[in-house]
């Protein structure tokens, strides 16, 4: 006989063999006991939790020819051809290859005639955000008030991908990742069934690694006892899950501490050598700092820690750590997570990240140094140009050796008569101000509407906070979009969906479009300081500056040395 998968032999065929739902179990089997079952419900949560199993014991339960009753006896005909899925009026229909209309158009077609060979008919719809907005519609009336016979059951990953039409019509239960102890306990009752010996800590470092689904869990110990046969150590299941030994991150993190780049990349070119992802390696790593931060900040955390088997061995580590380099670090790895999808060299990347680590901190100590010095420089600047401007204030600018200057040919410096922050921020507008109603935006705007479609298409998500945007102004190389709200700009602006949106612009457009941003409020602003008349001029002017005997040049000169080129205008009247 062929081998099955175990989460396929195992998967549960009771409502008590669902493991880590008690909530919604105890539920489901009240209302069956007391009749009380409804005609829609919607099974949501993590992949691996029991949606579709739950759903299946639901169908078995309401036709089992003991009941309805809270437990399927998996002994009658009834619940023996549901096992096997030789019950043509339970119906399980994958979402994700049935979205259109058409087959949802069957269903409401089919629904109205009576089961043949049960109590119940039961349409389980997996996947069920997948369904086009087409599909949803036709499912709307039907999923209302269907017959007496029938019983529907969504399952879905993503709930908030349902319209909520579509949600309000059903009983809503929310399945949760299984507990770690849930997960070990489950693990081990299999492996004793199944004449497997294992270690304690290779079936938590499973667990661990499955991320609160069972389903994958299970597939990661039928792997491992592929590798291994009837005894599985915690080595065997790091060998093939590619994962590190708690105490070489230990070393790794102590070396990163003490800015020891050639022990940091001798360890790496280890994992390197024993067929480590570097993938991988900047995950878990990113976890090893969650866990020590978790140590640093929470007394008795031990349980709390994710990737750490052992906290007793990162002693040394945790003193060589405070908690804001932890956040720094976290920081880095972060976005060197996001730049590794996207490089074709990610252990190049990855040393990279080490190489960082190791060097920002001595970065950030020279800093202070340096901004001292910095400031000083500044104040001693600041302190000069001040005894400069005191001393044209009382005694007007210094006398010349020719005639006097024409009083229409005296210089200015211009100077705004209010604060000089709007005039920063629009600084960097200018060239789209002047460019806001080209030929450039006005193509750009006849294909916005195949870019938002686009981008939905590629990524709903980025969809969904970018098209609070619209186009403003536009040049040959760049787009500038205005949005009204904050949080969708700064995810707007996040590197990889920006990415995103660029790469759809090109294709759209066909040319190579940068994505800029800017709130709307700004642009608004920006756009009518343009149209105000020009902002006052402040004239230096010495007392009796016909007297004075200044050269032309002499004026000019001064007013640069105190202001700066940027800030004078020479003005002929």
């Amino acid at each position: 006989m062929a081998h099955i998968a175990l989460y396929r032999s195992w998967r549960p065929q009771r409502f008590q063999e669902i493991v880590g739902q008690q909530h919604i179990t105890q539920t489901l089997q009240n209302s069956l006991r007391e009749g009380r079952f409804t005609h829609a419900y919607l099974f949501s949560g993590p992949r691996g939790t029991g949606k579709t199993s739950a759903a299946k014991i639901m169908s078995k339960a309401v036709n089992c020819e003991q009941g309805p009753a809270d437990e399927p006896c998996n002994e009658c005909d009834a619940c023996r051809r549901i096992t096997s899925g030789a019950v043509m009026d339970v119906i399980e229909i994958d979402a994700a290859s049935n979205r259109g209309v058409e087959e949802i158009r069957d269903i409401r077609d089919k629904v109205k005639y009576a089961p043949t060979e049960v109590r119940y008919k039961v349409y389980i719809i997996d996947e069920v955000h997948m369904l086009t907005t087409e599909a949803f519609n036709a499912l709307l009336k039907t999923l209302e008030e269907p017959p007496a016979h029938v019983i529907f059951i969504l399952a879905t990953t993503e709930p908030h991908r349902l319209p909520a039409t579509i949600i309000s019509r059903c009983q809503r239960f929310d399945f949760r990742r299984v507990s770690l102890q849930d997960q070990v306990g489950r693990l081990a009752l299999i492996s004793r069934q199944e004449g497997i010996e294992a270690e304690q800590e290779a079936l938590e470092y499973i667990a661990r690694l499955s991320d609160g689904g069972m389903r994958d869990a299970l597939s990661l110990l039928d792997q491992i006892i592929s590798f291994t046969g009837n005894r599985i150590t915690y080595q065997d299941v790091l060998d093939v899950s590619g994962g590190v030994a708690s105490e070489q991150f230990a070393r790794l993190a102590a070396a990163i501490a003490k800015q020891e780049i050639g022990e940091v990349l001798q360890q790496i070119d280890g994992f390197m050598q024993e067929g480590k992802s570097a993938e991988k390696l900047l995950e878990n790593l990113i976890y090893c700092y969650r866990d020590i931060l978790m140590l640093k900040l929470l007394p008795n955390a031990e349980q709390l820690t994710d990737r750490l088997m052992d906290p007793s061995r990162f002693g040394e580590v945790l003193e060589l750590y405070d908690k804001e380099r932890i956040f720094r670090y976290i920081d880095i790895l972060n976005h060197y997570q996001a730049e590794m999808k996207y490089s074709v060299q990610p252990q190049t990347l990855f040393e990279v990240a080490m190489m960082k680590l190791c060097s920002v901190d001595a970065v950030q100590q020279a800093a202070p140094a340096a901004e001292a010095g910095e400031a000083a420089k500044l104040a001693r600047k600041v302190a000069a140009l001040e005894q400069k401007l005191e001393q044209l204030l009382q005694t007007g600018l210094p006398a010349g050796a020719g005639g006097s200057a024409p009083a229409e040919s005296k210089p200015a410096a211009r100077t705004p008569a209010r604060s000089s922050a709007p005039i920063l921020r629009t600084a960097k507008l200018d060239e789209y101000i002047r460019v806001k109603d080209g030929p450039d935006l006005q193509q750009v705007r006849a294909q916005w509407s195949k870019v938002l479609q686009r981008v939905k298409e590629t990524k709903i998500t980025i969809y969904a906070w970018f098209i609070d945007g619209e186009p403003v102004s536009a040049t040959d190389t760049a787009v500038l979009v205005a949005f009204k709200n904050t949080i969708h700009r700064e995810t707007t602006e996040k590197p990889v969906n920006k990415q995103v949106i660029e790469q759809v612009l090109q294709e759209v457009c066909g040319k190579s479009l940068q994505l800029v941003t800017v709130m709307l409020k700004d642009w608004k602003e920006a756009a009518s300081e343009e149209k105000q008349a020009p902002q006052e001029v402040l004239q230096l002017e010495p007392e009796d500056a016909r007297n004075s005997g200044g050269h032309k040049e002499d004026w000019i000169n001064e007013a640069i040395q105190m202001f700066g080129e940027d800030l004078v205008v020479i003005k002929d009247e």
